[in-house]
Order: C-alpha cells, then sequence, then structure tokens
C-alpha cells in the first residue's frame, strides 16, 4: 500500500518547550519511580543514594536544582523526588511568584517533608529570592509588619521541606541563591538509543503497536529531547490510525514523518528555511539575527531558542561577531557547492 503525504501545516513540532495542550499527554507518559527513569544515569545514581540517606535519617531531601535546555525531564525527576519520599508535591513557577505574599502563603501551608518545585526559577522576583534564603537555610519565614518606625519583622517557623529548582538560564540565578542548594545537576541531551527506551516504553502506554526500526527511526529525528520524541510518536499514532489501521511500521512512519517535513537529521521546514536562506539570500553569511528574523518571517526568539541551538549543535551555522554564518556542513546537507570547495575547484581548473 502506498501512503501519500498530506501538506502539513505550519507549526513547529520540534520546539522543546511543553506546549499547553500538551499537559494531560504529557502527565500519563510520566514515569513515577527513579527506576523507570531513563537516561540521565548520573544524577539518577546521585539522587538514588541521598534519596535513601535522606530517608534513613528521617530528614527532608535537600534543595536541588535542575538546570539543561527544556524537554528533558527537570520536572519529571522533581515529582519523581516527591514520590520516591512519599510527599506532597507543590508545583508552582517563578513567574507566577508575583508579591512576598504568594510565597508565604505556599511556605505556611506546606506540611512537614512536603517538595516545593518552583519551574523557571530563574524568573522569580529578586524580593521574593530574599524572602527564600531563610526558609531554605532556617525553615524560617520572617516577615515585615507595618511601615515607617513601627514596622517590626515576625519569625515564622516552617515545616521542613525541599525546595526543587528548575531552570534553562543557570546564569541568571543569583549566586547567593545557587549557593543554598544542596544538590545541583544538568540534564544533557539523550542518546538514540535512550530515546528509543522511551518510545517503547510510553508505546506501550498508549496502545500503539509499533515495530523495533519505527522506533529507531522516530528516536534519530528527536533530536535528543524526550519530550520531542513523544510528541513524534503521538503524530505518528495519529497517522497510523487513519492510513493504517493503527500499525506503525517502516513504511507509515517514513511518512508520517514526510507529511511532517521532518528530515533524517530532525530538521523539519524551518530549520531548512533558516540554513537556505542565510546561503541563498546572503552569500553564506555573516548575517544578523534581526535581518535573518526579517527575512524568513520568525520572530528573534524563535530562531534563538527553537531552531539555532540545534542547528549549531549539527555543525551547520555558527555565530561570529558579525552574525551568523552557514558551514559546509550545511550546505553539503543541502547539496548545495561550498564556496570555499567551488574556489579550490576553480583554481585547480586554472592550473590545469
Amino acid at each position: 500500500m502506498e501512503i501519500i503525504p498530506e501538506q502539513q501545516a505550519t507549526e513547529h513540532i520540534l520546539a522543546p518547550e511543553l506546549k499547553a495542550e500538551e499537559g494531560r499527554f504529557d502527565n500519563v507518559l510520566r514515569p513515577k519511580k527513579l527506576e523507570d527513569f531513563v537516561g540521565q544515569q548520573k544524577i539518577r545514581e546521585n539522587l538514588n543514594i541521598f534519596i535513601e540517606a535522606a530517608g534513613k535519617r528521617r530528614e527532608p531531601v535537600e534543595h536541588v536544582l535542575l538546570y539543561g535546555p527544556p524537554g528533558l525531564g527537570k520536572t519529571t525527576l522533581a515529582h519523581i523526588i516527591a514520590n520516591e519520599v512519599g510527599a506532597n508535591i507543590r508545583t508552582t513557577s517563578g513567574p507566577a511568584l508575583e508579591r512576598v505574599g504568594d510565597i508565604a502563603a505556599i511556605l505556611t501551608n506546606l506540611e512537614p517533608n512536603d517538595v516545593l518545585f518552583v519551574d523557571e526559577i530563574h524568573r522569580m522576583n529578586k524580593i521574593i529570592e530574599e524572602v527564600l534564603y531563610p526558609a531554605m537555610e532556617e525553615f524560617a519565614l520572617d516577615i515585615v509588619i507595618g511601615k515607617g518606625p513601627s514596622a517590626r519583622t515576625v519569625r515564622l517557623d516552617l515545616p521542613p521541606f525541599t525546595l526543587i529548582g528548575a531552570t534553562t538560564r543557570l546564569s541568571l540565578i543569583s549566586s547567593p541563591l545557587r549557593d543554598r542548594f544542596g544538590a545541583t545537576h544538568k540534564l544533557n541531551f539523550y542518546s538514540a538509543d535512550e530515546l528509543a527506551t522511551i518510545i517503547k516504553r510510553n508505546a506501550k502506554i498508549l496502545g500503539a503497536d509499533i515495530d523495533d526500526h519505527s522506533t529507531d527511526l522516530v528516536a534519530s529525528r528527536a533530536r535528543g529531547t524526550p519530550r520531542i520524541a513523544n510528541r513524534l510518536l503521538k503524530r505518528v499514532r495519529d497517522f497510523a490510525e487513519v492510513k493504517a489501521a493503527g500499525r506503525i511500521d517502516n513504511q507509515v512512519t517514513t511518512a508520517a514523518l514526510k507529511m511532517l517535513e521532518i528530515d533524517e537529521l530532525g530538521l523539519d521546514q524551518a530549520d531548512r528555511v533558516i540554513i537556505e536562506t542565510i546561503i541563498n539570500k546572503f552569500g553564506g553569511g555573516p548575517v544578523g539575527l534581526q535581518t535573518l528574523a526579517a527575512a524568513t518571517s520568525e520572530e528573534t526568539e524563535t530562531i534563538e531558542t527553537v531552531h539555532e541551538p540545534f542547528l549549531i549543535q549539527l555543525g551547520f551555522i555558527k555565530r561570529t561577531p558579525r552574525g551568523r554564518q552557514a558551514t559546509p556542513r550545511a550546505y553539503e546537507h543541502l547539496g548545495l557547492p561550498c564556496p570555499e570547495q567551488a574556489g579550490v575547484a576553480d583554481k585547480q581548473m586554472i592550473i590545469a
């Protein structure tokens, strides 16, 4: 049976950030135990040791700071830590904490050994950050009552708790806050084999019938990110249900990925447009970010956070003081002659 791909609407399916509509889907696939978490072996070993040690001492787990690119499992690890110690988890985010009263209300309602998870902690208000210092060190909350000469400070005792912070921008967290975390872990991109294991596990949860070759095919195009792998698995599953009675084989997977315009290296149409624009419109670069964004009709933030990191990781573009520049590998991937190679060929012809 020949499967003819249909036209795909423009979207950033390979963006690692969690989309609003994916929350429930993400929760279903999220592992609940440390032993079920795939990848990040060093982090898992360290977490397992200090979780077990804290349990033997009957103390809360140390405050943990997790950082790395989006979609690698920071939120999942926070929930796993809470589950492993048998504690409740309270979830919030840096931008949501606007006033001192917001964090005070959360802290005073915690139960002993609870876990407080703050996502995007680097975007937290500096005033709130200062309130956290005594809370993290001494399990106490200092509140100022009144104004002017009559103002006084009241200290409230807090139950022992664990703060887990997650961030994609470690450099934006102040040193005083960063130093108060007992453990800081960086999450790295996943290998294709690790992603394949995740896809197989999640396919069973979703009831998707997928073969090993298709699993490897999806894993190879997921940019080393579990969230993208799960998103691609969902799209391939949907395609198979409509076009192939639910069976996900090599032909179906290849057709689905072709419909999504994702090539063998994990580049989508928007990635290729960026490279082609640098090469065809600006002679391979260098070209400034603002100019590149205008030429591709993309936002500068989208280029910087979604497309550029992966293109740099592949060695397709490089940053220079004058702007972005395409590399010989980018020319090779698009099947275009590289100016440097063309120049060498011309010289050889002249010499001959």
